[in-house]
């Protein structure tokens, strides 16, 4: 009788990822991150190309939130690790933005005489600012390949 030893396992990172980027509801949340890319890299530039002078605070959140909403929507669209880590980044990084803005704009209206996409919280959005990156952030941590696959070694 001849004993087997166990084969050593491939690392977790060295093993490719064929699943697609996103499906179900992940390309419906992408699509609304592209939705919101394209009316607020829209709305700065019409801001900034009128009247930057007017309200630049405000003018210069609104580009600020649009390059936020573009790394987003491309980072979440793929799978790769490096563009998880964007994707995480941008979205923590909207949730804090819509948070600060949104309180700084109650406690401090002075500041933002003129709307940005984050003051009041996305008002101006019907508060879809304020919703989407808890959507994204809980999509990110559900759609994890590490979380998956720890689950699924859990499982057998």
């Amino acid at each position: 009788m001849t004993r087997q030893h166990p084969q050593p396992q491939p690392a977790p990172e060295s093993i490719p990822d064929t699943r697609r980027p996103a499906y179900g509801a992940g390309r419906a949340l992408i699509a609304v991150y592209g939705v919101f890319a394209i009316s607020a890299t829209a709305r700065a530039a019409v801001q900034l190309i009128r009247n930057a002078a007017e309200a630049p605070v405000a003018y210069g959140l609104s580009a600020f939130s649009a390059a936020v909403y573009i790394v987003a929507t491309v980072a979440m669209a793929h799978n790769g690790r490096k563009m998880r880590r964007a994707a995480w980044i941008s979205v923590v990084t909207e949730f804090v933005g819509v948070i600060v803005v949104g309180l700084l704009s109650l406690t401090h209206p002075e500041m933002f005489q003129h709307d940005s996409v984050w003051s009041m919280f996305g008002r101006g959005y019907g508060f879809v600012p304020l919703v989407l990156p808890l959507l994204g952030m809980w999509w990110l941590w559900r759609s994890s390949p590490a979380r998956i696959t720890a689950a699924e070694t859990r499982k057998e």
